[in-house]
């Protein structure tokens, strides 16, 4: 397993040269990171990358703080692998430190409109901060403002919010969706049929992936993308689109390249359509990584891109921090995409492991934006944990 320190992006397709017009902030931080990450080449545009306005922020009120969980959608798999540890991990920690006092979680099923006024329930109901998830990038925006203006700051995780108050965290999907497509394309040996099925089109993360993925596709001028269709990250949901998909496009397909959460849901729909043969991107589901590990040939790699419970981590670090005066220099704060090979898989699965497991693989915080990698972010970097009011 490795990070993506050297992503090799298709020689001639990106050069990484000097990173041109930095935006305050990207450049206080370690510049092979910036490099990296931060690269408009490989950044969605949509991005928010400038220096953030919190960078002076202190919290209006001491610990322990009121939490409140704005959460767009409860669906899948992984939303599900994230409040676990949210609530049996997290809150029981935080609140042993004396840092929070409670978290409220409220759930809007995918309607922005029902997500604002909960938002703005939770800023009357006196909470200190309010994160989000996956949610659209721009209709928020002017609830995320009335929250700052209340001396509530807004945090986003697994995708972003362009609200310049906002600060997020993740991935660089970009980077990440275009390493699997090009290892797609390179698993097919420059040729082929292959379906993309994306996430939820409209949320920061699906869109920037998918903009990644293609882009890593199109550097083999033999990989044809024969149709785009959502999953919705959620294996019911794809497994049904699939099958559509597939009983109306009868021609060869070479290979699907599928957004998590809804690997197993393509892997099944292809079991039931009695095509073979077909190499299927695989990421963090377990049941997928299962499946894979029975079946060796079904990819080369595996590009973790977003672990449930490492992320919902991650964004809960950068709140506290930021909670306790530390100053975020950016408004976004990403992390590498993690390979993991068939030789990695066998300590992850067992060889008698369960195809229908609903569990994901978690990297861990050392790999996810560990203490000292976050210390770069911050303009008074400190172990949130050791706060001392």
């Amino acid at each position: 397993m490795k990070y993506l320190k050297s992503l090799a992006l298709a020689a001639g397709f990106i050069a990484f040269g000097a990173i041109a017009a930095q935006a305050e902030g990207v450049d206080e931080i370690n510049p092979e990171v910036a490099k990296r990450l931060y690269n408009p080449e490989m950044l969605d545009p949509s991005q928010p990358v400038e220096a953030s306005p919190l960078r002076d922020f202190k919290a209006k009120n001491p610990p322990p703080w009121k939490i409140g969980y704005a959460s767009s959608y409860a669906g899948n798999t992984w939303r599900a692998n994230a409040m676990d540890p949210l609530q049996n991990e997290i809150i029981p920690k935080w609140k042993e430190l004396g840092l929070i006092d409670e978290v409220i979680v409220t759930q809007s099923n995918l309607n922005d409109s029902t997500q604002i006024q909960q938002m703005r329930q939770l800023i009357d109901q006196g909470v200190d901060a309010i994160f989000v998830c996956c949610s659209n990038p721009t209709a928020l925006n002017q609830t995320v403002q009335y929250a700052y203006d209340q001396g509530v700051p807004v945090f986003s995780f697994t995708g972003y919010l362009t609200a310049p108050t906002a600060v997020n965290s993740s991935v660089n999907y970009q980077v990440a969706g275009f390493e699997i497509g090009k290892r797609m394309a390179e698993e097919l040996g420059g040729e082929g049929n292959v379906l993309v099925v994306e996430g939820i089109p409209g949320t920061s993360g699906s869109d920037s992936q998918d903009r990644g993925v293609k882009a890593g596709l199109s550097t083999a001028p033999g990989i044809n993308i024969v149709g785009s269709i959502a999953g919705m990250w959620t294996d019911q949901v794809a497994q049904g689109e699939v099958q559509k998909w597939l009983a109306t496009h009868p021609g060869k397909l070479d290979g699907i390249v599928v957004q998590s959460a809804a690997e197993m849901g393509v892997l099944r729909a292809l079991k039931q359509s009695g095509r073979e043969g077909v190499k299927v991107a695989v990421g963090g589901e377990l049941g997928a990584l299962c499946t894979w590990r029975k079946n060796p040939d079904l990819i080369s790699a595996a590009v973790q891109t977003w672990p449930p419970a490492d992320d919902i981590n991650l964004i809960w670090r950068i709140m506290m921090r930021t909670l306790q005066g530390q100053g975020p220099k950016i408004q976004s704060v990403l992390v590498d995409p993690v390979v993991i090979t068939y030789e990695d898989l066998k300590d992850i699965v067992p060889e008698d492991c369960d195809e229908n497991a609903q569990n994901w693989y978690n990297v861990g915080q050392d790999k996810w934006g560990s203490t000292e990698y976050l210390d770069q972010f911050f303009v008074n970097p400190a172990d949130p944990t050791k706060y001392k009011p």
